[in-house]
């Protein structure tokens, strides 16, 4: 086994942490020669939410012929691969045992390094690859179903966490709402849509933690606001007003209102701590134009770079495995024992 890159082998990054079925094969140019996702929308929408016993059998199900059609795509044949990049953290535990399960066995019949991928990490490297380019240090953003996660990125492989949700994060947020407010799952692209006909200030929302010096997030009081929005409170006289197509629009661009403006203002913040002059942001919240927007004019009122990942790139993929083209230039290679880390570690106490 090479445990340094050799010349013209290819990376296969494999992506299973949560609901989403991913392989992906990348040069060492970073350039993305296959991307494929099987997506289990279908599976969960009934329940509004991640179930992780029908994620992790689909994943058995599909990772195989997605791991085929990644190879079959990128015109690549399993002698091409110099090594197999896998998520093993953070994520649901048997969704990433999937993924690592059929990783370590290529890597073991081919003889080729394994690479243990951080999730949340690869969302940040998803920004270098729309880049095409270094780009750190920087502050970088993880804004996902998962997570809402602030980190001061000192290198492509040295991240310091700064802030973090302590409950739900902004789109497990989105996802609750929308199933409070009738929308389809998804939650995170239907109230953007339904948003656009509303008034965002509607409603005056909460907005968690925006004046507070930590940098993490809470968006759990902020969606039990909407629950009594659109369901009055528990035990008071007044009605709340009949949810009607504009009713649910408000809300929903009062909602999304709200949860821009805290992750724009703990954005500002980090910048503001840190002094790093580039602003890297990733995961599935980041497609979101609106907060796409504000990050732009947060940008230019800061004056540092904004790098914002790929459409395709925000949602869980594995083109942003390519982060494991940094880890086996590094020669940081995981043995064949390696088992998979569920939760995300937390900062240090201050």
């Amino acid at each position: 086994m090479s445990l340094v890159p050799p010349p013209n082998k290819l990376l296969l990054a494999i992506e299973s942490s949560c609901d989403e079925t991913a392989a992906a094969v990348i040069d060492r140019g970073r350039r993305v020669l296959s991307n494929v996702v099987s997506t289990q929308h279908e599976l969960h929408e009934r329940f509004g939410g991640v179930v992780p016993e029908i994620a992790s059998r689909a994943h058995l199900e599909r990772i195989l012929p997605v791991i085929d059609e990644a190879l079959r795509k990128a015109n690549a044949t399993k002698a091409d691969l110099g090594a197999i990049a896998v998520a093993t953290h953070p994520g649901l535990v048997g969704s990433l045992l999937v993924g690592l399960t059929a990783a370590k066995t290529l890597a073991l019949v081919l003889d080729i390094p394994l690479l243990a991928i951080n999730h949340i990490e690869a969302h940040i490297y998803a920004c270098r690859m729309a880049a095409g380019r270094d780009v750190f240090p920087a502050v970088g953003f993880v804004v996902s179903g998962g997570h809402s996660n602030l980190y001061d990125c000192r290198s492509p492989v040295e991240f310091q966490l700064l802030g973090s949700t302590t409950d739900d994060a902004a789109g497990e947020a989105f996802d609750k709402v929308a199933q409070i407010l009738g929308l389809d799952y998804p939650g995170g692209p239907q109230i953007e849509k339904i948003a656009k006909l509303g008034n965002a200030t509607a409603v005056d929302f909460p907005r968690p933690f925006l004046n507070d010096a930590r940098l993490d997030f809470s968006f759990s009081g902020l969606k039990t606001a909407v629950l009594y929005a659109a369901r009055g409170t528990p035990g008071a006289r007044a009605q709340p007003l009949p949810l009607t197509p504009q009713r649910i629009a408000d809300l929903a661009a009062s909602f999304q209102a709200a949860v821009v403006d805290v992750l724009i203002g703990k954005c500002d913040q980090t910048l503001k701590q840190t002094g790093r002059k580039t602003l890297l942001v990733g995961g599935g919240v980041a497609a979101n134009s609106l907060f796409r927007q504000r990050l732009a004019e947060l940008a230019m009122r800061r004056k540092v770079e904004l790098i914002i990942a790929e459409r395709e790139h925000c949602t869980d993929n594995a083109a942003m495995g390519a982060l494991g083209w940094e880890l086996w230039e590094r020669g940081w290679i995981s043995p064949l024992d390696l088992d998979v880390k569920p939760g995300l570690v937390r900062k240090p106490a201050v």
